[in-house]
């Protein structure tokens, strides 16, 4: 499983945030949450939701590759740890490294605009 925030930008111009989940074995994208202002307490409760979620389904997932994103703090990698997984964070500038998850917010971008 891999996450990553993007934002979109409302004809209001305003700028929501948006977290997302992507499941790499059956390409299953979860949108955890939309937010104007995505404060790292807000992230932790998209996790404690999304983890609630998964802990109903029969497969876990072992792996959450994210990003070092300030928003992604040790409380957030202590829900998903709870559950058995491992928190494997991307190298710095290297978006390749979660790659699923940059083309689904890529094709993303495309159907909005």
């Amino acid at each position: 499983m891999a996450c990553d925030f993007f934002h979109v930008d409302t004809v209001l111009l305003r700028r929501l945030y948006v977290l997302i989940f992507i499941h790499h074995d059956s390409r299953l994208v979860r949108i955890a949450g939309v937010t104007a202002t995505p404060v790292a307490d807000w992230v932790t409760q998209c996790a404690r939701n999304l983890s609630m979620e998964l802990a109903d389904k029969a497969h876990a997932d072992k792996f959450l590759i994210r990003d070092r994103d300030t928003k992604f703090t040790t409380s957030f990698d202590a829900v998903f740890a709870g559950g058995g997984v491992r928190i494997v964070k991307s190298p710095i500038r290297v978006p390749q490294a979660n790659a699923i998850c940059e083309r689904v917010i890529g094709s993303i971008r495309r159907c909005l605009s």
